[in-house]
């Protein structure tokens, strides 16, 4: 029996998501059309011997997570539960305090994934190679013994990155265990991180092996444009195509079957239409993600930006951002952790739209992030609209 324990987080670990994570969790956040934790949950259930995925975080239990949990249940026919913690308690601390609740049942492996990155998770191919290297070994990553593990380096250690996807064994909590317990039996600390604490110190023990992948990898910045690219081969039912009387589809593009859509719009590449978007005469989106209930009015122009929650997009407008993500067909592309500043003012990226925002006729506004609730007047170029 194998289960999966995915790491939600909590809501002040989403402040580079903002204004968007404040209307929603960040796991739930619409990725391709759908939330990004079921992208991982859909993974899980592929696997042989799946029975139950544990989410794991500090978010209080709301309807919108709970109406999520059971609807991903009945969808994919597993057992699907929340585990709150009562203060962030780390990668490693998380699992610890509800090792029970892991353990029930005994499987005999489990996966575990951060919910804020994409990939392909090639569960099934990290199993395998974990019962080829023996099971008695403590966690796999994503063939070869790791010798030495440090997360972040300042210097060049490896040209091998830690995707955030590992299989353990139950002698892992063990190891968590004794993380920072000296021989006098002084209580565990309550922040465990699995990176730093733990992972160093299987390393030395040789008890801990990485797989390495070449499917595509990112953080969930990227993760759209990223998926949609994945549907052809996985979903090709939720991408949309040209037909008679529809508007004008480039590339990848999905589009929620309640949006209403002009015929003579053009949309895409890496396109997101959320439910009952109205999209009017000659509108242009590309490089973006349109979310529920926003209006682009005619002839405005969408390009590398989130337009939010019931947003307006007036007639001529433009909201345009700065293309910032790898091209993801290109398999030697790299991701640039960009700071929020430089040089004194804002580092050029995509556009976001905070929900319920009005941007009136012909206005433009360039590399700029939009609180939520606000009628923008005149045009905006690289500011933070509070």
């Amino acid at each position: 029996m194998l289960k999966a324990v995915i790491l939600i987080g909590g809501p002040q670990k989403g402040t580079r998501f903002r204004p968007l994570s404040f209307e929603v969790p960040k796991p739930l956040f619409p990725v391709a059309g759908v939330p990004m934790l079921q992208h991982h949950i859909e993974a899980c259930a592929k696997v042989r011997n799946m029975k139950e995925i544990i989410l794991i975080g500090f978010y209080q239990p709301n309807e919108e997570l709970n109406r999520f949990i059971a609807s991903a249940q009945q969808e994919f026919k597993l057992s699907i539960r929340y585990l709150q913690e009562f203060a962030a308690l780390g990668t490693g601390g998380g699992i610890y305090h509800f090792r029970d609740q892991i353990l029930s049942g005994g499987p005999s492996a489990f996966f575990l994934m951060n919910a804020d990155v994409c990939s392909e998770f090639p569960l099934q191919d990290m199993l395998s190679f974990h019962h080829q290297r023996g099971n008695s070994h403590c966690g796999v990553i994503l063939g070869t013994t790791v010798l030495h593990f440090v997360e972040k380096p300042s210097t060049f250690v490896s040209d091998i990155i830690n995707c955030g996807i590992y299989l353990f064994t139950p002698e892992i909590f063990a190891h968590i265990g004794t993380v920072d317990e000296p021989p006098g039996g002084r209580q565990l600390q309550e922040l465990i991180r699995l990176e730093q604490d733990v992972f160093t110190m299987l390393a030395a023990q040789k008890q801990l092996y990485v797989y390495k992948t070449q499917h595509f990898w990112s953080q969930i910045k990227s993760a759209g444009r990223l998926y949609l690219n994945r549907y052809n081969e996985t979903h090709p039912e939720r991408l949309a195509r040209n037909q008679d009387g529809g508007p004008k589809i480039i590339g990848n593009v999905y589009i929620h079957q309640t949006a209403n859509i002009d015929s003579t719009a053009v949309l895409g590449p890496n396109v997101s239409i959320g439910k009952g978007v109205i999209i009017g005469t000659g509108v242009r989106v590309r490089e973006s993600i349109i979310l529920h209930g926003a209006t682009l009015q005619d002839h405005c122009c969408v390009l590398n930006s989130i337009v939010g929650w019931d947003s307006t997009v007036g007639k001529w407008a433009r909201v345009e951002g700065t293309p910032s993500d790898p091209n993801p067909n290109d398999p030697f592309a790299k991701i640039d952790s960009e700071t929020l500043f430089r040089d004194g003012g804002l580092t050029p990226s995509i556009t976001i739209l905070g929900c319920n925002v009005n941007i009136p006729s012909e206005v433009i506004i360039r590399n700029s992030i939009v609180l939520p609730h606000k009628d923008l007047n005149r045009s905006f170029k690289n500011q933070i609209i509070l």
